[in-house]
């Protein structure tokens, strides 16, 4: 990846920006909007990659992950429950790509943070998790249907949310796969802050523009102490397994069927 000369890159699914009205600041936009910003396997390996590149610039400090259009993230790109779904990639490979691209901007150097609108779901739900602080608009609407799909929640999705929520409400959202909203998930702790709809840009800058102003090391530090901590209370190095998880899922033939009835009732 290089970007170091260009003031925006695109990628399939996203682009990569400094926000030169804000010294300091990144930003990764999620952007294929007609489909809701899922994230393909190409599109995780690509985000990985720029989250790296993120962590070799000196000058930045915060990164805001968001959405283009009627939602945050669709999550997982559907069309990779078919039989060619994992594309040329060996399928082990494939399949913890998510996992990878989790772990790559939670360890950013730089405090992250997700500005979350319309739908959040399964994997994009994993990568708001992934970021610091969180703040979603009234009319965010949450969803995990990994379990509907035949499949669990991987990318260490099960893991984060039982550091964010605890374990009781996480096997709940995980298990029935239902909707809740941004209130239910401030309640629960998943979220920072609401705000209104017209509201939430101007809250992500003003929240992002405070966290400039602090001296940087001291930022660095707070995060890496935390996020060691946190880690260590939900082992997420475990995660690593969550590959085999999904690759037995997708090889289930009740979880198949299962995802054959998801995804045709959503006319996939």
């Amino acid at each position: 990846m290089s970007i170091d000369t260009e003031p925006e890159i695109n990628y399939f699914g996203f682009r990569v920006r400094r926000i030169t009205a804000s010294p300091g600041a990144g930003e990764i936009v999620l952007s294929r909007p007609d489909a809701l910003n899922p994230l393909s396997t190409q599109t995780l390996l690509a985000l990985e990659r720029a989250a790296r590149w993120f962590d070799d610039q000196d000058d930045i400090g915060v990164v805001v992950v968001r959405g283009e259009g009627r939602a945050f993230c669709a999550g997982a790109d559907l069309t990779s429950f078919g039989p060619d779904g994992l594309g040329e990639l060996a399928a082990h490979e494939a399949a913890d790509a998510g996992r990878r691209m989790a772990d790559a901007i939670e360890s950013m150097n730089a405090v992250t943070i997700a500005a979350i609108h319309g739908w959040c779901v399964g994997g994009g739900l994993v990568l708001a998790a992934t970021c610091d602080l969180r703040i979603a608009s009234a009319d965010t609407q949450f969803s995990i249907p990994e379990v509907n799909l035949g499949i669990p929640l991987a990318w260490g999705g099960t893991h984060r949310l039982i550091r964010e929520i605890g374990a009781a409400r996480a096997k709940e959202l995980i298990m029935t796969c239902r909707p809740f909203g941004a209130a239910e998930a401030l309640d629960a702790g998943f979220l920072t802050r609401i705000v209104d709809v017209d509201e939430l840009d101007s809250a992500v800058n003003d929240l992002r523009d405070q966290l400039l102003a602090k001296p940087r090391h001291a930022l660095w530090a707070t995060k890496r102490s935390i996020n060691a901590t946190t880690r260590a209370m939900v082992h997420l190095e475990s995660s690593v397994a969550d590959a085999h998880a999904l690759m037995a899922g997708l090889q289930d033939p009740d979880g198949r069927e299962a995802a054959a009835r998801y995804l045709e009732q959503r006319g996939r």
